[in-house]
C-alpha cells in the first residue's frame, strides 16, 4: 500500500508539472501575441477580404467549378491572371488588386479545392491538373485577341509552369509575360524551416502523416487541433509566412485566417501532389517570354537560393531579392511586388 501510494504520489507530481509547463507554454504565447498586437499597426483598417469583381463561372476539364472574378478596367489592353498559392485563395492578392485595377484588367481564381471552388475527386489532385484548371480558366476570361501576363506565388507558380509544360504554344502567342514568386520548378521542401537536425525525420514522417489525413476521423481530428490553435497559429504564420518581425499583426490575422479556411483534407492532398511534381522541362517554354522571378530575402519555405535556381535555368529571366522578406512577399512587401508587375507591362506596351 505504501509503495502505491508514492507511485500515485510521483504520477500526480509528473502530471503536475507537465500540466504547469503546458500552461507556461500557453501564458507565454498570450504574452508575447499581447505584445506584438500592443504596436503600431498600419493596416489595423486595411480592408482585407472584402474586394470583389465580377464572377465568371468556369469549369474544369473534369467539371469542376473553379471560382473566378473579372475586374479592373474592362478596355486595358492586357489582362493580368493571378494564381494563387498553397492552402491560400484569391483574396492574398489584396495589394495587388487595388494598386493595378485602375488601369490593367484583373482575373484572379481560386485553386481547386481552395477558397470558393469546387474540390474535384481525391485522383484528380496534382499540379498538372491546376495547369489544365488554368487553360480552362483563360479560356473562360480572357478574349481571344487579348494578350495575358500570368503571375503566381509559391504553388501558383507551379501552376504556370505546369501549363507551360501541358500548353507551350501559348507562351509567346497568347502568354505575353510571367512573374513567379516564391516558388521553385522541382524539389518542394517544406521542412526548410525547421532546425536542420530534425529535417531528415520530418521529411520521412511527414508524408504518411499526411496520407492518413487526407480523410476520415483523421481528418476531423486535425481540423478540431487546428481550430484550437490561436495564438500558437499566429506566432507560426508570422514566423513560417514572413521574414520581418516587425510585420502588421491584421496582415498575419489575414494570412492565417484564409490558412485556416482551407480544408486539411486538401493541405495533404496538395502537399502530396507538390512531392512529386518536377516541371524543368517546361522552362524552355517559359523562355520565350520576358519573365520576373521575385522571391523573399528570409523566405523559410522556398529559399532565396532556391529561386535563384530557378531563374538561372529560365533563359532570360531577371531575379528580383526583396530584402528583409520572407514566403508571403505579396502582402509583406506589396509595393516591391506591385513594382515589378508594372515594369513588366509597360515593358510589353
Amino acid at each position: 500500500m505504501a509503495r502505491w501510494r508514492r507511485l500515485t504520489s510521483v504520477a500526480g507530481i509528473v502530471t503536475g508539472v507537465a500540466a504547469a509547463s503546458v500552461g507556461a507554454v500557453i501564458a507565454a504565447e498570450k504574452i508575447a501575441v499581447g505584445r506584438i498586437r500592443l504596436r503600431p499597426d498600419p493596416a489595423w483598417d486595411e480592408p482585407f477580404g472584402q474586394l470583389s469583381g465580377r464572377a465568371v463561372e468556369v469549369v474544369a476539364d473534369d467539371g469542376v467549378l473553379l471560382y473566378t472574378e473579372v475586374s479592373g478596367r474592362e478596355d486595358a489592353p492586357v489582362t493580368v491572371v493571378f494564381c494563387h498559392g498553397y492552402s491560400l485563395s484569391q483574396g492574398v492578392w489584396h495589394y495587388q488588386w487595388l494598386s493595378l485595377g485602375q488601369c490593367t484588367r484583373l482575373v484572379s481564381w481560386d485553386q481547386r479545392g481552395h477558397g470558393r471552388s469546387g474540390r474535384g475527386e481525391p485522383g484528380r489532385v496534382s499540379i498538372d491538373q491546376l495547369g489544365a484548371d488554368l487553360a480552362a480558366v483563360l479560356a473562360a476570361t480572357v478574349p481571344a485577341d487579348q494578350p495575358v501576363v500570368l503571375v503566381g506565388h509559391s504553388m501558383g507558380g507551379m501552376t504556370i509552369m505546369a501549363l507551360a509544360d501541358r500548353h507551350p504554344a501559348l507562351f509567346g502567342s497568347k502568354v505575353r509575360g510571367v512573374v513567379l514568386i516564391s516558388t521553385v520548378a522541382h524539389g518542394v521542401d517544406a521542412t526548410t524551416w525547421l532546425p536542420v537536425p530534425i529535417r531528415p525525420a520530418a521529411r520521412w514522417a511527414g508524408p504518411a502523416l499526411l496520407r492518413g489525413t487526407t480523410s476520415g476521423r483523421r481528418a476531423v481530428l486535425a481540423e478540431r487541433i487546428r481550430a484550437a490553435g490561436g495564438d500558437l497559429a499566429f506566432l507560426a504564420t508570422r514566423f513560417i509566412g514572413f521574414g520581418d518581425g516587425g510585420v502588421s499583426p491584421t496582415v498575419v490575422d489575414y494570412l492565417e485566417r484564409l490558412i485556416r479556411a482551407t480544408p486539411v483534407e486538401v493541405l495533404a492532398d496538395f502537399y502530396l501532389a507538390m512531392l512529386e511534381y518536377d516541371k524543368r522541362a517546361a522552362l524552355d517554354a517559359l523562355g520565350k517570354v520576358p519573365v520576373v522571378v521575385i522571391t523573399g530575402e528570409h523566405d523559410r519555405l522556398i529559399p532565396a537560393a532556391r529561386s535563384a535556381e530557378l531563374a538561372a535555368a529560365i533563359p532570360g529571366a531577371r531575379l528580383v531579392l526583396v530584402p528583409g522578406a520572407g514566403h508571403a512577399v505579396l502582402l509583406e512587401r506589396p509595393g516591391a511586388v506591385t513594382d515589378e508587375i508594372t515594369d513588366l507591362l509597360k515593358e510589353l506596351s
